[in-house]
Order: structure tokens, then sequence, then C-alpha cells
């Protein structure tokens, strides 16, 4: 009998080891926190190689912290639009892949604007979806859904612009989201007020009044301030024997641009134009909500096992009015949203662990917001997941962890933009366009004029100086990276609708 006392002893130890290895090793929480339109520059955290007059303009001291606990990547980008970039994000995939190109909104109807010489493809413009047969969308697996299969609790907060009216990937609780706060098809948002009720006014409301907030409705706050404390209460009520993966998504800073009062005097007394004063209050509230979300996180002694990934999902307004002359709004990038100029691709990232995984401060390798798909997946631990989707993005924990040199510093990023965001004449870069950069170089294949333009980064980052013609070897070789890449994924063309001919990729251009 003694024996049997033994075994059960050692047997009955074992197990209480397990489960505090198993307790040990639970999966980390998992936060993405995201800015609409937020430029590379409207930050107090700089991302250049030396603080710029904008860093100085914005006041964002959490932003500044989160970046002192983690890793600042100098060289993020995303695509120039919205819908693109939270699909990209979402699905791991490639814009030139997913063929979500533009914007989205109305069911089966194209948000194009207008252009004289070419007709735009037949895209995505119905978003995408995680069931089959949904006209125009991009079927795939995605990674809410792939969190909440492993024991994720998925939280969905803000923004969702992820598919066009009526489809079922227009609710977050579609695509693998087990709570969805102000979540729906439309990107902009009618008000940031409260006491207009976020736009939800009887005979005045849009597709843009955002849903979902009615306890806020009448009172003086600000959307961000609503949505924050939404999403602290989710996380209050959250099932506590799970890890939770929160996405939280602002509305701030798209459109219309409207003065948070909480901030707003410090920035007049500045004597800055209205228009820039009354931005600068929307990146502060952004900046505070990350604060209030780090301090709850540190208050219920989750920060240490948390991430906090902070990013925008294009670069900055340009185009539009905002106070400051047209393309300085992303300086020293040229243009902004809408474009594929380092102004509308490149954005702020930060990625913040305490677990002891990230052993650098500063990344200044070329990364891309598909990469976050298979980052996220394998900081959470999951390795054995399978998509719908061919997964275009990499791992950025050989980065994080300096297991490799600079382990993905040659391959190329790639960009592929068939379609014309914005009716304007003020700015030329805004055109059906392809990109790609390998290492410093950068090539842009303009669809329209088919003119091909090549800027060295690393000593033009403003890219002034096209140097296509003093180097015709990379044009050449980044023309049939470029090509040889959209034909691998059958990316779309737009059409001449003088010719009605497809426009030829940048390696049948001489």
């Amino acid at each position: 009998m003694r024996w049997l006392f033994l075994l059960c002893f050692v047997l009955l130890g074992c197990s209480a080891a397990k489960e505090n290895f198993t307790h040990k090793q639970q999966p980390p929480n998992i936060i993405l926190f995201i800015v609409d339109d937020m430029g590379w520059q409207d930050t107090s955290v700089p991302f250049a190689k030396e603080k710029t007059s904008l860093n100085n303009t914005y006041h964002t001291p959490n932003m500044e912290r989160l970046a002192n606990q983690g890793v600042k990547f100098t060289q993020a980008y995303a695509t120039p639009i919205c819908s693109p970039s939270r699909i990209s994000l979402l699905t791991g995939s490639n814009m030139a892949r997913h063929r979500v190109t533009n914007w989205t909104l109305e069911y089966n109807k194209s948000t194009d604007a207008k252009d004289e010489d070419l007709q735009f493809p037949n895209w995505n413009i119905n978003g995408f979806a995680t069931e089959p047969n949904i006209p125009n969308t991009f079927y795939a697996t995605s990674l809410p859904e792939i969190l909440q299969q492993a024991n994720y609790h998925t939280i969905h907060v803000g923004k969702a612009h992820f598919a066009s009216m009526g489809t079922p990937g227009a609710d977050p609780l579609n695509i693998g989201f087990d709570v969805n706060i102000a979540g729906h098809a439309a990107g902009g948002l009618q008000s940031y007020e409260g006491e207009s009720n976020f736009g939800n006014i009887p005979y005045k409301s849009s597709y843009f009044a955002v849903p979902g907030l009615q306890e806020f409705y009448g009172k003086d706050i600000f959307i961000t301030e609503a949505l924050t404390q939404k999403a602290l209460k989710a996380l209050g009520k959250r099932p506590k024997n799970k890890p939770f993966f929160l996405h939280l998504s602002h509305y701030a800073v798209h459109v219309p641009i409207m003065g948070d009062k909480r901030f707003l005097q410090k920035y007049l007394d500045k004597k800055m134009h209205l228009t820039e004063a009354q931005y600068a209050t929307l990146i502060e509230g952004v900046d505070k909500s990350l604060g209030d979300l780090m301090n709850y996180l540190e208050k219920n002694k989750l920060d240490k096992n948390t991430i906090i990934i902070f990013l925008s999902d294009n670069g900055g307004l340009d185009a539009l009015a905002r106070g400051l002359p047209q393309n300085s709004c992303n300086a020293p990038l040229s243009s902004g949203k809408g474009t594929l100029r380092e102004g509308g691709i490149r954005i702020p990232l930060i990625i913040s662990s305490q677990n002891g995984e990230i052993r650098i401060k500063t990344s200044h390798e070329n990364v891309i917001i598909e990469d976050l798909f298979p980052t996220i997946l394998e900081m959470a631990k999951i390795y054995d997941y399978k998509t719908i989707q061919k997964i275009d993005g990499k791992s950025l924990l050989p980065i994080l962890s300096e297991k490799e040199p600079k382990p993905l510093s040659n391959r190329p990023l790639f960009w592929h933009l068939p379609n014309k965001w914005f009716d304007t004449n003020m700015e030329l870069s805004i055109a059906p366009s392809s990109a790609v950069r390998e290492g410093d170089y950068k090539l842009i294949y303009y669809h329209n004029t088919q003119q091909k333009m090549l800027y060295n980064l690393a000593t033009d980052i403003g890219e002034k100086n096209d140097i296509s013609a003093k180097n015709p070897k990379k044009t050449k070789e980044l023309s049939k990276i470029l090509s040889d890449y959209l034909r691998n994924v059958d990316a779309q063309m737009p059409i001449n609708k003088k010719t009605g001919k497809q426009v030829p990729f940048p390696d049948e251009v001489k």
C-alpha cells in the first residue's frame, strides 16, 4: 500500500506542476490600438532621425510612455486608404491580393472618384467576408476568428469599416468578435459630439452616424472618450478565465475635424490656425485614451501579460484643408492619405510588451501592416492555424527578439492602387498607381501616365528627386520585381478608355 500512496503523491505533484506551468504559460492579452488617418509625425514621439516641428506641436505623453516600454518602428507602412489597411491587418494579405483597394460603404457600389482616362477594375467593393459566395468580397479567415477559436475573448470597439452595408462582414460579430461596440459599415463619422448624438438626429442622420452609443446621447462628451469608457467597461465584464483581444479602433482623427474642448485652449494660445488646433485636440484625445487604457492595465495587474500594438491605418490627411500649407502636413514626408507617396503610407507603429520578448527599442526594418497578422498569432502562441487565404505578412517576432540580424531587410514591400481615392486637382499624386520598396529604393508607377519614379529614401525621404533617369538599372530591376508580383497575385489593372486595353505592367513600359 505504501508504494501506491507514493505513486499517488508523485502523480498529484506532477499534475500540480503541470497546472502551474500552464498558468505561467497563459497566452498574453493583446490590444490593437488603431488611430484613423494619423500621420507619421502627428505625435511627440520622433519617428524621423531627429525631432521635427510637428513633433513639438503635439502633446502625446502616453505615446511616449508606450514607446519607452516597447519598440518604435521608424519605417512601418500601411496601405494609403482605410478599408484596404484594415483588411490586410485582419487577413494578413496584401492589398493587391485581397483586391479591396479602395474604401467601402454601400452594397455593390464603387467609391472610386471619376477619371477621364481610366476605367477602374471591378475590385472587391463589398470588402471581405468570412463566409463564401458574398459578391465582390475577399473570402478569408480573419484574425479575431482564429483568436476566438483559441479561447480568446474578442472585443471590437469603434470603427470597423471591413465591408459594405448589408453584407455579413460589416458587423464585427460575424467575423470573430464576441463583442461589438459602435462598429459598422461606414468608416467616417457624422459628429464627434455626444450633444449631437454622434450624428443620430432624426431626419438629419447619414450613413456616418455612429451606432451603439445611446447612453451618451445629449451629453457633453467626445466620441474618443465615450469609446474609451466603453472599452474599459467591456474589459471589466470579460471572462476572467480567458485571455482577451481588444481591437480598439478610434474614429479620430478622421474628418470632420472638430475641436475637443478639453484640450483646445492650449493650442489656440500657441496662435495655431483654428483647424490645426482642433486637429491637435483630436490627437491629444487619442493619447488620453491610450493613457487611460494603460492605467487600467496597471491598476488591475494586467500590464505584465498584455501586449499593446499602436498604429495608424494610413498616412495623414494632406489633400484637404488642415490649416497647414498643402504638402506640409506630414513633413518631412511628401503628400498624404490616398497616395503611394511616403506621407500616404508610412505610419507610426509601436509594439509594447513587458513579458521579455522585446529586446530592442527602435527598429529601422521595412515592415508593413499585413505583418501584424502572423506577429499577433505567434505572440499568442498559436502556430497550427489554417487560413483560406494566402498570408503575405511575415512575423516581426525575430526583429523584436533579435534572434536574427535584420531578418526582413531584403524582402520587397508592395502597394497596388488601381483606383482614385479622391476627385481633386490639388494633389497630382492622388492617382492610380503601384509601388515597390526594396531596401532604400522605392519605385512608383503611375497608371495614367505610365511614368516611373525612383527614389532613394535613405537620402531623400521627402521624395523630391526622381533618379529613374540617372539609375536606369535599378529602375528596370524594381519594375520587374513589381510586375512579377502583380502578375503572381493576379492584380487588377485599369483599362485605358481610349485604347480599350489594360494598362501595361511597369516592366512592359520602357
